[in-house]
Order: structure tokens, then sequence, then C-alpha cells
């Protein structure tokens, strides 16, 4: 399993390991912007509404990563990345990323969003503790159930008619690379379509190298694939809503960060977990319990903390960062320590 490209990724020393992770994130960083922008070029060519680009590319492509890696681990057999990947990178989201960017700057919230999105967020997380801490299994009952919250929440979005956080999170993304009209629309298509298939080449180079390089990291600290899952590999597979969020800080649309966060969790509970349960159900750690429950206080957490005076304070961003940090420092502990 681990031998790519001739080598055996086990044998290489630990400092190579470390190498290839980072080399793996900016691989997967890269896939998911390219992905992006040509999917939005596409998309702009065939007069597809801003509602559904929205929908379908700025909110699934923070989720890319968590999506090719989940994938990935799950059908070579390794359960915990793949669950853990996920439940991970929404607790960086939010305590790390989120928590740090309200540390800079208060960040102004919606009634809108937290009343629909980040009600939405807190019942798909509820739903993910029952389905998955109850059996200690995500199956494709489990599966189906998370793609179907899915498919409601987007229904409501839709008949709704307005995404508040879509909208300056789609000029965001596709900013960067303006579509240039040059006269030849089949030309530009096709190459499109090339820079697509490029970015889902290195996407998927790039999870299969970022899981395989983490098992020796988890071996090497004497902890479980699960830790080293909700960890690291979250950590870098979070890198596309950390760009997304510093960029509206220093574009000063601070709202954007709640909307990223919130909409990225979102698609990973519900979009990622869903297709990975339905493909491929696996068992997880004892351990996603914990994980789970942090999770779903985190979440409580910054409901409550946006609704209050509708922004999140240094305050209250300072307490979701040493939230994540206790996380983090509770899942390294050795066993006997907790």
């Amino acid at each position: 399993m681990h031998d790519l490209a001739g080598f055996r990724i086990d044998d290489l020393p630990l400092w190579a390991s470390w190498l290839l992770v980072a080399v793996a994130i900016l691989l997967i960083g890269k896939g998911a912007q390219q992905i992006v922008e040509a999917a939005a070029r596409i998309a702009k060519r065939l007069r597809i509404s801003e509602l559904i680009v929205g929908l379908t590319l700025v909110a699934s492509a923070t989720s890319l990563p968590e999506l090719g890696v989940t994938l990935v681990a799950a059908f070579e057999r390794y359960p915990d990345i793949s669950v853990g990947n996920v439940v991970g990178s929404n607790i960086f989201n939010l305590g790390f990323i989120l928590g740090g960017i309200a540390v800079l700057r208060p960040i102004p919230t919606t009634r809108m969003l937290i009343r629909r999105d980040g009600s939405a967020l807190i019942l798909s997380t509820l739903l993910l503790l029952v389905l998955v801490a109850s059996d200690l299994r995500l199956d494709r009952v489990d599966g189906a159930v998370l793609l179907a919250g899915l498919g409601l929440y987007l229904a409501v979005v839709v008949a709704i008619g307005r995404v508040q956080w879509l909208e300056p999170a789609l000029a965001l993304a596709v900013s960067s690379r303006k579509t240039r009209r040059n006269g030849d629309d089949l030309l530009a298509a096709l190459r499109a379509l090339g820079e697509l298939s490029v970015g889902i080449v290195l996407l998927a180079v790039g999870s299969h190298l970022l899981v395989n390089s983490a098992i020796p990291i988890a071996r090497s600290f004497g902890v479980s694939d699960w830790v080293i899952a909700v960890t690291v590999v979250a950590a870098g597979t979070s890198v596309p809503e950390l760009a997304t969020s510093l960029v509206g800080v220093l574009r000063g649309r601070y709202d954007i960060s709640v909307g990223n966060v919130i909409g990225s969790d979102l698609f990973n509970l519900l979009g990622v977990l869903g297709i990975a349960g339905v493909l491929q159900p696996q068992a997880v750690d004892p351990g996603a319990r914990a994980s789970l429950i942090a999770l779903t206080a985190m979440v409580v957490l910054v409901a409550i903390f946006a609704r209050t005076g509708w922004k999140l304070s240094r305050t209250e961003g300072l307490v979701l960062v040493l939230f994540g940090l206790a996380r983090w420092v509770l899942d390294f502990a050795p066993p006997g320590a907790t």
C-alpha cells in the first residue's frame, strides 16, 4: 500500500515523510484552485446562474481536499484517516481559522447566516454524532442519510434564492483569474477542460501522497491513525479555507470568514462523509466519540458567540483558538495522561 513510484514510503526517514506531507498539501491546494478556476470559466460560458455556480463550486471547492483525502483513505482501507480528516478539519476551521481571524478583528455576523446555515451545521453535526458514535461505523445507510441532509439544505437555499456567504466568496474564488473572451469559444472550453483535468490529477496525487505519508508519522509519535488524521492531516486539508479567510481579511471582507467556514463544514459533514459512506462503508476508531463531542460543543459555542451582538469578538475568537489547541493537546497526550 505504501509503494509509490517504485519505493516504499514506510522505509523513508521521518523527515522525508514530513517533507512529503508538505508537498502533498501544496499539490492538493494547487489542484483544488485549478479545479475551481477552470470550472468557473466553463460555467460562465455555459451561462449557469451564479447561485448554482456558488453552490457547486465555491462551497464544495474548499472541501475538495477533504473529499480527495477521505476517498483515497477509504478505498485504501484507512477508515480512521477517512473520517478523522473531516472531523478534524471542521474543528480546525472553527477553532484556528475562524477563531484566529476573530482575534485579529471582530467579525460581524448576520441573522440569516446563523439562523439558517448555523442551525443546519448544528443539526448536521448532531446527526453525524448519532450515526457514527452509536456503532462506530459509517455505512451506506449513514452515507445516504447524510447526502439526503445535504440535498435538503441545498433545496432550502435554492428556495430562498439567496446565498449570502457564497456571493462574495465566489467573487474571491474566481477574481484571481478573470475569464477572457478570445473569440474562440471551443478552444477556450477545451483549454478549461484540460486545466480541470490537471487539477483533478494534482488533487488525486496529493491526496494519495498525504494519506500514505501520514501513516509513518503517526507511528513515530506512537499515536493512532485517528489522532494524526484529526490533527496533521486535517490541518493540511484546511488550507483552502485558511486561504479564503485570509484573502477576506486582506480585502476587508471579514464576513466571508464565517460563511466560508460554516459552508465548508456543512459540505464536509454531509457531502464528503456522505459520499465516502455510500461508496466505501467503514469502521472508525473509538476516539471518534470524543472528537465528535468536541466538534459538537465547538459548533454550538460558535453559534452562541455569533449571536451575542451579532459578531465574533476578539475574546470569543481567543476562546475558540484555545479550544482547538486543547483538543490537539488531548489528542496527542498519552492514554494514561488523560
